[in-house]
């Protein structure tokens, strides 16, 4: 499956692992499908997870953070996950068409 809303931009914290941001402004008839897509990935997520989710200075291997603002007649949608950087990379590759 390849998004049709969600980009993901990545940054390596030198130290192994990464952080995917992941944002998306669409109008009211579109939220739906844009939290369609934030669904599919973050099952994804889960189902390849490299270990227990959670804050990863708490012990977690992984993490996830949505967020849905409203302004006007539009909506933000940001999606942002940390863990281990061929895990997160595996992940964009998989929804980017490349994989």
């Amino acid at each position: 499956m390849t998004l049709q809303y969600l980009i993901f931009d990545a940054s390596d914290d030198g130290e192994g692992s990464g952080t995917w941001d992941a944002m998306a402004s669409v109008s009211a008839a579109e939220v739906p499908a844009v939290l369609a897509e934030v669904q599919t990935v973050l099952d994804w997520a889960e189902r390849q997870s490299p270990g227990p989710r959670g804050p990863l200075d708490e012990g977690g291997a992984w993490d996830a953070d949505q967020q849905v603002q409203n302004d006007g007649d539009w909506t933000t949608v940001t999606l942002t996950l940390t863990g281990p950087w061929e895990w997160g990379e595996a992940l964009v590759g998989r929804f980017s068409g490349s994989d």
